[in-house]
């Protein structure tokens, strides 16, 4: 499906690649999301690729800069992201990232994730920094 610049894909085709589903998005600025590490972005060692844990870090966190707008039309732009990897993560872990807006203003905000197992385990903790302008 095309997306014209006007229009805003929900759920994202990125969300429907990694298989992430969002399970909380009542407060504004702060999303949770469940996803399960499924074994085709697993890397040559046998373990969840970075970018994997990064991409649903960073979906979390974009979601959450939307949800924090409150009423206005805005996009979001990835300025830059920090991620920390803390534990690896199996093929099948099922997963929970919580994402919440810490600061910011009408055109930038600040975002950080935690990643955690199923158990509550925290496997990866991310911040960044989004570009937020209006869309028609």
């Amino acid at each position: 499906m095309a997306v014209t610049p006007a229009q805003l894909q929900v759920p994202p085709n990125c969300d429907l690649t990694l298989g992430m589903v969002c399970i909380d998005k009542t407060e504004p600025g702060r999303t949770v999301w469940k996803v399960t590490a499924h074994e085709r972005f697993a890397n040559p060692a046998g373990t969840m690729q970075g970018g994997f844990v990064a991409a649903c870090c960073d979906s979390a966190m974009g979601a959450s800069v939307v949800t924090s707008a409150r009423g206005r039309h805005v996009r979001v732009a990835n300025a830059e992201m920090k991620v920390s990897f803390l534990r690896p993560v199996a093929p099948g872990a099922e997963l929970v990232c919580e994402a919440t807006v810490v600061g910011g203003g009408a055109r930038v905000a600040f975002a950080e994730a935690t990643l955690a197992a199923a158990d509550g385990t925290v496997v990866a903790r991310a911040s960044s920094t989004y570009l937020v302008s209006e869309r028609a």
